[in-house]
Formats: C-alpha cells, structure tokens, sequence
C-alpha cells in the first residue's frame, strides 16, 4: 500500500495502515511517497500545495514516531501504536537521501532510465544511516513489467496507460484506460503523441525469455534485493496472464515455470 504522505497528516496515515495491519497481519508494507496531488485540482480539494513537500522528512519522523508512541503530544495513535509495519520511502528526485538519512527502505523507479536509477541508488547506499527499521540500505527497484506470447502482445499492453499518462500530462486530468485498440484512432497534439511514444519506451516487455534477461540484467547492475512490478493496462485477462507468466518467471511456487528462477531471490513483491 502507498500513501503520498504530503497529502495527509502524519497521524491519519498512522491511523489508516494501523487498521490495515489490524485486518491483516504481515502483509502490509507502507509505501511513503513525496509528491503532493496529481494535479492542480487534486491539490486544491486536498488543501495542499507543492510546498508541503519540503517537510516530508520530518513528516516520515512523526508518522513512524506514532507507531513508537513517542508523540510529544500526549495522544495515542489507535491501533497504530506499538504496530511495526514496514515503511518504505519511495524515493524520486530528493526521496533517496530522504531514505538514506532515515534509516529506511527505499523504492526506486522507473527501470526506464538506469543511470539515474544507479546513481538514486549508489546516492542512497553511501548516506545510509542504521536505524531501528533497517540496519543496511535495502532497495526495491520498481516499474512496469509486462510479458506475453509475443514481443508485439507485450507492448500492446503498455499502449493504453502510456496514452492516458500522455494526456494527463497535457490537460491535468488522468482518464481511464482505454483499449488498446481504441488509442490508435485516438487524436493527439504533437506534444501528447512525444509523452506518448515516450511512455512505450524503456519497460520490460517481451516474452519469458526476453523478460528473464532483462530482470537479471537489472538486479546485477542495480543489486537491488526486490523489484516491484507496477504493470497497468485495460485488458484484465491480459494483465492477469502476463502476471502468471511473470510469476512462472521468477519461479514462484504454484507457477510451472520454475526453470528460470531470478538468482536474487524473486522478480516481484508478494
């Protein structure tokens, strides 16, 4: 679960995975991202600005300080106190040395530019500082993983959320994803079809095999101990095929594709 913690109080996140963990016991992770609304509007019914994410250190140690239950305020956090749900940092622009000082896990992305992915991470590992919720850097590389039959099936489901991400971009608000085949006829502005034809590249898309080389290509140059798989598409069946080949990939237990194991311990988060 993510929660974009410039959007809320420390304590109503605190509170939110607090329930969370309370329903279900070890399978909450706390994403805690950086950047403020998506759009101007969401700012605006949010109540918040660009700036407030320049506290976001501080918010990070308030929030985990009401899992501690050592908020100079004298209130609890319920259930959240004396819960320990795993946070981890998602870390764009400043959010890794965010991490690295906090003594945190940190999420990184998107595997579509490594070098800046490499030196987010070298960044992180040099500022690393222990703390009680990590005692070394751990790194999740993230991003979108699509695999099918063929190289041409796996890039066509990247086509409708690199559309809607296009426009999103261009007329501030996020539409729903549209069928593939329905974005071909779809009329773009110049500046759209460039985010556009942007948004296809850099993923890992392929078959099993192609998509095998490229995660072991990523964990060797990241050395990264998780990646996190963010896929997105309108076709469910589709998305849900390509998530069971990615599986048998990783050699998950209850896939058939074992033969392929990632040496680094698993192409995808739970």
């Amino acid at each position: 679960m993510t929660g974009k913690l410039p959007n809320h109080q420390p304590l109503v996140v605190a509170e939110q995975f607090g329930v969370l963990e309370s329903l279900f016991p070890g399978r909450v992770d706390m994403g805690l991202g950086r950047s403020v609304g998506f759009t101007d509007g969401v700012r605006r019914a949010l109540g918040r600005d660009k700036d407030d994410a320049e506290d976001f250190g501080a918010q990070i140690d308030e929030l985990l300080g009401w899992f501690r239950g050592t908020s100079p305020t004298g209130v609890r956090a319920r259930p959240a106190e004396g819960l320990a749900v795993p946070p981890f940092v998602l870390a764009m622009g400043e959010g890794a040395a965010i991490a690295a000082r906090a003594g945190l896990p940190m999420v990184i992305g998107d595997l579509r530019d490594r070098d800046r992915m490499r030196r987010g991470i070298d960044d992180y590992r040099a500022r690393f500082r222990p703390s009680a919720w990590a005692s070394e850097p751990y790194v999740v590389i993230s991003g979108t993983v699509a695999v099918a039959g063929t190289s041409e099936q796996a890039r066509r489901l990247l086509i409708p959320e690199a559309w809607s991400m296009a426009h999103s971009r261009t007329r501030g608000t996020f539409p729903p994803l549209p069928p593939a085949e329905r974005v071909g006829s779809l009329l773009m502005t110049a500046k759209e079809r460039d985010l556009y034809k942007s948004g296809l590249r850099g993923h890992l898309a392929g078959t099993e095999e192609q998509v095998a080389d490229e995660l072991e290509r990523a964990l060797k140059e990241t050395g990264a101990q998780e990646v996190l798989v963010t896929t997105s598409t309108h076709d469910r069946a589709a998305l849900l095929d390509s998530y069971r080949r990615l599986a048998a990939v990783a050699g998950l237990p209850g896939t058939d594709g074992g033969a392929r194991p990632d040496p680094d311990g698993g192409a995808a988060r739970r």
